[in-house]
């Protein structure tokens, strides 16, 4: 270290504005009311639209963030006074960001499911302010007498403090009587400065002080923002061809035995779209036709028949207890079993008779059917939550505790953004309250308000317009804006296909798409998903639509998932690693770490994840960074520029990486050189190795 006497300011200009001054006696000055308080803090973060609170779920690192700022040019401290959910209060240092905006930020992982309250809080910062007059004006040789004394009395201050630990005010009360001293030269007490720093940082000697309302924030269970999700239709598990071309269905029994191949690719939740009975008026037939044929299975979405409604079993699938044993079984295999809740009813639903006004009756007496032009569901009656809103809320709850009593934990929710918003809000409040455990995912692909308002008011994981975003240019917005302008409040679900969703780019992009779209979801977000079909690169749509031809909302499919593994015509392995590299790297399980970075080639996109040794829970740090040619049909080469100041390593320091994928290694520095093909290998998803 250079000696003291060498010290420069870096702007002798700067003296001026560090004036000697003498600090209050007492802690606290009343404001007077109504007034902005001394130190102002404002744009407190984490936080949620709408008057709700954010969330957040077990094991997620939280940058708390808020503005804060004084006149003139002393220091100030923030920090973050935090309850966890047994009310245990923890206080934490926030760190200024080295952006201009008078923003500070600590991150903190939030461990335990419950709801958290916090609040931030200013204050004028004595010590440091001193220390800062002590390090410009000594190294210029100005007044030195007057920042001796000045310290001096900051020390005997400090000492007086009744609730300083006692080793604490000796030392300090020593520290004052050395800076009395007549004698004491410049270096000596620029050294009582550097070994008094750390208790001050410890507890400041703070006067001023302000602080923002306490607020809350919900912590929720781990799956309720990391995991992989697999759909699948039940009833084409095991269905079987008979000798006149018409199909048996599969049935949960037979189900069963896709279990291992699902949880064997790494997959940790199984959704099953709807379970019931299927209405037969205005039934579905092949490619959403309006005729259907007497074996025609209809759309699952069309719940309701003679069998029963939302509580009921599809005869053709086995009995309740049928279903109960496949959620025990995948339970076994380390599955959750997701279903969904589509809140409509097909023309047979029993609540049709029963309770008339829950739907729309229209003026030629007929009720309304579903639409969402052009599309038209004719087999679908929409819920009117207008005229008997009790009845109905009280019924949706019922059949909701129906199903957690059957196992079920995890709810996908068909089109939310179809029924009140105070609904939802009331509904997820209700049984989260008496069930914490339970998830419901918002199926809302719409407009962004409606979207972001469903996530605020307490779905714990949204659908996104991720399927509708393949340029990089679109990436690097959407990723950003998940990861930093909504991450307190909205979980994004990255299904990569649907059944209602085959995108002009995995229906033209070939193989290479289905790597590419795969690769982004699994790595860019938490929480992912995959609709059966898709590791088989299904591709080919209906005309003239984004669906798959002979689309399995209207049919049974017949797929040969061992065959087309064992004749490498599978997507499964590739899956099956990525699900593997998810799992040996926290920084992949996190949200709001994703860090865009740059490349000369319109069509790379990279972006990385990074995590602090801190929160990894293996005492290293943890760093992916994911390079992807975008465009499924070429070969790219370029370079790549990376801000490696993300993970702690100084630009054009050089550093390993391996990557995941293929288990090539290479030394890269922050700008370095690369080659993706997109017919052989589209994707680097990089490891940072330690330096030794």
């Amino acid at each position: 270290m250079a000696s003291r006497s060498t010290r420069r300011p870096a702007n002798l200009r700067g003296i001026s504005q560090v004036p000697l001054r003498r600090w209050p006696k007492t802690p606290n000055t009343p404001d007077p009311a109504g007034l902005t308080a001394r130190i102002p803090l404002s744009d407190p973060r984490p936080a949620a639209p709408g008057g709700f609170a954010p969330s957040a779920f077990a094991g997620e690192v939280v940058p708390f963030r808020v503005v804060a700022f004084r006149e003139g040019h002393d220091s100030i401290g923030v920090r973050l006074r935090l309850r966890d959910p047994d009310g245990v209060e923890s206080l934490h240092r926030l760190d200024p960001m080295d952006d201009g905006t008078d923003r500070w930020q600590t991150p903190i992982a939030l461990d335990a499911q419950g709801r958290w309250e916090y609040r931030f809080e200013a204050f004028a910062d004595d010590f440091a302010t001193w220390a800062h007059v002590a390090e410009v004006k000594l190294a210029a040789g100005i007044d030195t007498d007057l920042v001796r004394m000045l310290g001096a009395e900051l020390m005997a201050r400090a000492a007086a403090e009744k609730d300083r630990p006692a080793a604490q005010r000796r030392r300090l009360a020593a520290a004052s009587a050395t800076l009395s001293a007549d004698d004491v030269a410049a270096d000596a007490i620029l050294a009582e400065t550097d070994e008094l720093a750390p208790v001050f940082a410890e507890r400041p000697l703070a006067s001023l002080h302000s602080a923002t309302a306490w607020q809350s924030i919900l912590v929720e269970r781990e799956r309720a923002g990391v995991g992989a999700w697999y759909e699948f239709f039940p009833r084409s598990e095991g269905a079987k061809k008979r000798a006149d071309g018409t199909i048996v269905s599969g049935t949960f029994r037979t189900a069963e035995a896709r279990l291992a191949g699902v949880a064997g690719m790494g997959f940790d939740v199984l959704y099953l779209p709807p379970i019931h009975p299927i209405g037969r008026t205005h039934r579905k037939g092949p490619n959403n036709t309006l005729v259907a044929g007497p074996a025609d299975p209809g759309s699952p979405w069309a719940v309701g028949a003679a069998e029963g409604g939302h509580d009921a079993v599809h005869p053709d699938l086995g009995t309740l207890a049928a279903f109960r044993r496949f959620v025990k079984k995948a339970n076994e295999a380390g599955l959750e079993v997701a279903l969904d809740l589509a809140l409509q009813a097909s023309p047979d639903h029993p609540w049709v008779t029963a309770h008339p006004e829950w739907f729309t009756r229209l003026p030629d007496g007929t009720i309304a059917y579903a639409e969402n032009p052009p599309k038209k569901y004719q087999d679908i009656y929409p819920l009117n939550f207008d005229d008997d809103a009790n009845g109905l809320y009280a019924e949706v709850l019922r059949v909701v505790e129906h199903w957690i009593t059957q196992g079920v934990r995890i709810f996908r929710v068909d089109n939310p953004h179809t029924k009140p918003l105070r609904f939802w809000e009331w509904l997820i409040r209700t049984v989260n309250a008496a069930h914490p455990d339970i998830v419901f995912l918002a199926e809302a692909f719409t407009r962004p308000a409606p979207l972001r308002g469903l996530a605020a008011a307490g779905f714990q994981q949204s659908y996104t317009y991720f399927t509708w975003r393949n340029t990089k240019a679109e990436l690097e917005e959407f990723l950003t804006a998940l990861a930093e302008d909504t991450a307190d409040f909205l979980r994004p679900n990255l299904f990569v296909n649907t059944p209602d969703i085959l995108t002009e780019y995995l229906q033209f992009g070939g193989r290479a798409a289905y790597r590419i779209r795969a690769a982004i979801a699994a790595t860019a977000a938490p929480t992912y998903g995959v609709y059966a079909g898709f590791e088989l690169f299904e591709n080919v749509a209906r005309p003239g639509s984004e669906e798959n031809i002979d689309n399995e909302k209207y049919e049974y499919k017949l797929r040969d998932w061992d065959a087309a593994e064992a004749a490498g015509d599978s997507l499964a392995p590739f899956l099956r690693r990525l699900n593997e590299i998810r799992r040996a790297h926290p920084a992949l399980r996190q949200l709001r770490n994703l860090r865009v970075h740059w490349s000369d080639d319109e069509a790379v996109l990279v972006y990385s994840k990074h995590l602090d040794a801190a929160f990894t829970g293996t005492g290293r740090d943890d760093t992916i960074i994911v390079v992807v040619n975008v465009d499924p049909h070429s070969v790219r080469e370029t370079t790549v520029h990376l801000d490696t100041r993300v993970w702690g390593v100084e630009p054009g320091d050089a550093f390993e990486v391996e990557d995941l994928i293929t288990g090539a290694a290479w030394r890269w520095t922050d700008h370095a050189y690369v080659r993706l093909d997109a017919f052989t290998e589209p994707i680097h998803i990089l490891q940072v190795k330690e330096r030794s």
